[in-house]
């Protein structure tokens, strides 16, 4: 019964065959769906780098936000660059291409907000950018904890399927 919060700091997947050997897919797939399915709120922070699926593992969220100097991708820029150009050193321009950046991902709509660090970054200002975040996630858990737990679940599944 106790919401989840989870703060995202995640290269995300490696990868690579040895991986999927692993069962790296299908432990981020279950994952997915049990985060989808709990009856809980949860509140996810990017507060470093969200990479890939690693990533979506953890934000599958009621609420998701980002430490505006965060970044959030679906691969790394240098994945992308060699998938679309054939050319790891073309990352910075992928960078771009990909919208990667906290202000762009939430005027996508995929986060619900922009958490300032401060001036210069979380690591400059870490009383500041903890303060953001601890009232950032007392807020929402306050008001996703008014919801009927099969409202919660039917908004959590509508958020994601509008993506």
């Amino acid at each position: 019964g106790l919401p989840v919060v989870c703060l995202v700091d995640t290269q995300g997947a490696f990868c690579g065959k040895e991986a999927e050997e692993r069962g790296q897919g299908g432990a981020i797939a279950d994952n997915l769906f049990a985060m989808a399915g709990l009856r809980v709120p949860i509140v996810s922070i990017l507060v470093g780098e969200g990479g890939s699926g690693g990533a979506l593992a953890l934000a599958l969220s009621d609420r998701v936000a980002m430490q505006e100097h965060a970044v959030y991708s679906v691969l790394s820029p240098e994945g992308f660059a060699s998938i679309l150009w054939k050319d790891r050193s073309r990352a910075p321009e992928a960078a771009a291409v990909m919208r990667m950046n906290a202000y762009e991902i939430f005027e996508m709509g995929i986060i619900d907000a922009v958490l300032e660090e401060g001036e210069g970054s979380a690591s400059a200002n870490p009383e500041l950018a903890a303060a953001v975040v601890r009232g950032y996630v007392i807020h929402r858990l306050d008001e996703l904890s008014s919801l009927d737990l099969d409202e919660l679940l039917a908004l959590r599944y509508g958020r994601f399927r509008k993506f």
